[in-house]
């Protein structure tokens, strides 16, 4: 699919009964939702050649059609910024994203995000993949450190966003969460969409505080696990997302009662409750943010065709937690 120019498609399964211009952003590479919502309102995007708000509830077998403009200049500005690229050719970059590093601008992050350092880095970056998201073909959260891909071209973008939509990319995260969890193995499917309370979270459509929205509007999300590591109280989990909806490894953890140590939004008690854990230096240890590591991802290169890996060891501050965990906990296994 192109950025800018001509196209339609029809709606599918998983599209029905949501919003228009969130469907628009699940099928146009790198479109965030404002950018979509700005060209449905100024009619560029339509339903069966009419023209509908943006929060438009598609409907079964609508055709929707779009006329792209092609990119605007970026308000981002390049910033020198220190990042750590594990790997970087001619169509893209993998970087490791520290933890508190926000990856695009939005309205309070104007500066000082991955994406003004990317464009210090790579100045070629400005016009792909709409205004503010240069090249950024998926999303970690501003705590949630780890493996990211970058498109350096537009084709590349378009390549890598198809991949990641048809479920071709293997992601693997780490996770340190509250609890004994049981089985060794297992699997989360639960539809994910907005908690119909709190409007800033999200909420498996199981565990929606009693109420239950329309199925609809939630989005069917899957999550496997494997127990890596038992501790006292914790486990460290491999976590394989088969999709890839907003909060999905936070809320899929937390609904099946084992939240992610740290995190502030869907953590709650048991994910506060941690051993007296000191370091080396006998410094005490906490976790002030959600314990979660994009470690590994493997897809097919955009232009070589080939399967690649890239990975990147967890930072300090989960590193150190997981060595406390293992002197006072029982762990016998090792990353």
């Amino acid at each position: 699919m192109h950025h800018s120019g001509e196209f339609s498609f029809q709606v599918d399964r998983n599209d029905i009964g949501q919003r228009l211009d969130v469907v628009i952003t699940a099928h146009i590479p790198g479109c965030s939702r404002a950018y979509a919502s700005s060209l449905i309102s100024e009619g560029s995007i339509q339903v069966h050649g009419a023209r509908k708000k943006p929060g438009y509830r598609v409907k079964a077998g609508e055709a929707i059609s779009a006329l792209i403009p092609p990119p605007k200049p970026i308000s981002a500005q390049p910033e020198p910024m220190d990042i750590d690229v594990v790997h970087e050719d001619d169509d893209l970059i993998v970087i490791n994203k520290p933890p508190g590093l926000v990856v695009h601008p939005a309205p309070g992050n104007p500066t000082g995000t991955l994406v003004n350092g990317l464009l210090h880095h790579c100045p070629d970056l400005k016009g792909i993949g709409g205004e503010i998201r240069p090249g950024i073909v998926h999303r970690l959260d501003k705590d949630t450190s780890g493996i990211l891909v970058v498109a350096k071209t537009a084709s590349a973008l378009t390549h890598l966003a198809h991949q990641f939509k048809t479920r071709q990319i293997q992601k693997t995260y780490l996770a340190l969460v509250g609890g004994d969890v049981t089985p060794d193995t297992g699997r989360i499917s639960l539809p994910i969409g907005r908690h119909p309370v709190d409007r800033k979270r999200m909420a498996a459509l199981a565990r929606a505080r009693g109420k239950h929205p329309k199925k609809g509007r939630h989005r069917e999300a899957e999550t496997r696990w494997a127990v890596e590591e038992r501790f006292e109280g914790a486990c460290l989990l491999k976590l394989y997302p088969t999709t890839g909806r907003t909060h999905q490894l936070r809320v899929h953890c937390s609904t099946i009662g084992y939240p992610i140590i740290g995190d502030p939004v869907y953590g709650g008690i048991r994910a506060r409750r941690l051993p007296a854990l000191k370091n080396t230096h006998g410094d005490r240890l906490s976790a002030n943010r959600q314990m979660l590591h994009a470690w590994k991802i493997t897809f097919t290169h955009p232009a070589s065709g080939e399967q690649d890996t890239f990975s990147a060891a967890p930072p300090q501050d989960m590193a150190e937690l997981i060595c406390a965990l293992r002197f006072v906990g029982k762990g016998v296994q090792t990353l």
